[in-house]
């Protein structure tokens, strides 16, 4: 038997499912349970499968995409998060692009910061374009903050 190919993406509403065998295909739609995804993806691999008439060593290959991630940064629903930077780059994540949806709007809103300033390190360290070390990371720089970040 052709070995199957078993797609799944999971998406912030559905997760669906695709499995090809040869010239042969099936899909799934299950909800997905944004708190324990795996749930909807167990459930849809036994629906795909038994609709198939597939068993697990069947499967040849699995091809994994999500929208989970992105879903949480567009949402801002994601963990409380911290930066750590270079010294004196600190604000580089405010700065952003040059472009901008209204060029000339000096006024216009931006949205708040992923990490807010309050949550944002610099710490001594350098390198190059070609990612050199220049002046090494402060570890203990870096350890001295994790009070404050566990308070955070």
């Amino acid at each position: 038997m052709t070995q199957a190919r078993l797609a799944i993406d999971i998406g912030g509403t559905f997760t669906d499912f695709a499995v090809e065998i040869g010239a042969l295909r099936h899909s799934v739609k299950v909800l997905t349970t944004p708190r324990a995804p795996e749930l909807g993806v167990l459930s849809g691999i036994e629906q795909i499968l038994a609709q198939a008439q597939l068993q697990p060593a069947d499967i040849g290959i699995m091809i994994h995409g999500t929208t989970l991630a992105t879903n949480a940064i567009i949402e801002r629903k994601g963990a409380r998060t911290a930066m750590i930077v270079t010294e004196g780059f600190r604000d580089s994540i405010e700065m952003a692009f040059e472009n901008r949806f209204e060029q000339y709007d000096i006024y216009m809103d931006k949205p708040p910061p992923l990490v807010p300033r309050d949550l944002r390190f610099g710490v001594r360290e350098r390198l190059d374009g070609r990612g050199n070390v220049l002046l090494p990371l402060d570890e203990t720089a870096v350890a001295s903050l994790v009070p404050r970040l566990d308070a955070a």
